[in-house]
């Protein structure tokens, strides 16, 4: 008797997502951006489809409160340009700590997905980052990841 083994494909009203808060709160950046980045993109799941919007959404609170390792404090730029002539806007790590916090974890999570439509789809619907511990999504049923 011959076994058949079947593709399974999956469509985005299939997929049940869930919600996960993290505190960043004394966390490094770049190791809470890579796994924050595999949650959205749905890559710790078993029916990860690189096609399908299939990640769970992630909140991430406390922003400000983040580690970073090293003399990046002072060294690390982030470069912002406005359309303009002469509009090229360098910051370092501390000036932009202090005016958007949420602009850094953003940034680095951004970097990390896939640089086409759905990448920008998964930022946009899946990821929402606050400075500090107060959110607007209390009435979701939110799990909290701890790592």
């Amino acid at each position: 008797m011959k076994k058949i083994f079947k593709t399974l494909f999956y469509s985005e009203k299939k997929i049940k997502k869930k919600w996960f808060i993290i505190d960043a709160k004394n966390k490094i950046l770049g190791r809470l951006s890579s796994i924050v980045s595999n949650i959205i993109t749905g890559k710790n799941k078993p029916n990860y489809s690189p096609n399908i919007n299939c990640g769970d959404k992630v909140i991430i609170i406390n922003s400000k409160k983040i580690k970073i390792s090293g003399k990046k404090k002072e060294k690390k730029i982030y470069i912002r340009y406005t359309g303009y002539p002469g509009g090229k806007k360098i910051y370092t790590f501390k000036e932009l700590i202090k005016k958007n916090p949420n602009k850094i974890i953003e940034n680095s999570i951004k970097r990390m997905l896939p640089k086409n439509r759905l990448g920008r789809k998964i930022y946009k619907k899946n990821l929402y980052v606050y400075s500090g511990k107060e959110h607007k999504h209390k009435s979701q049923n939110i799990e909290f990841f701890y790592f």
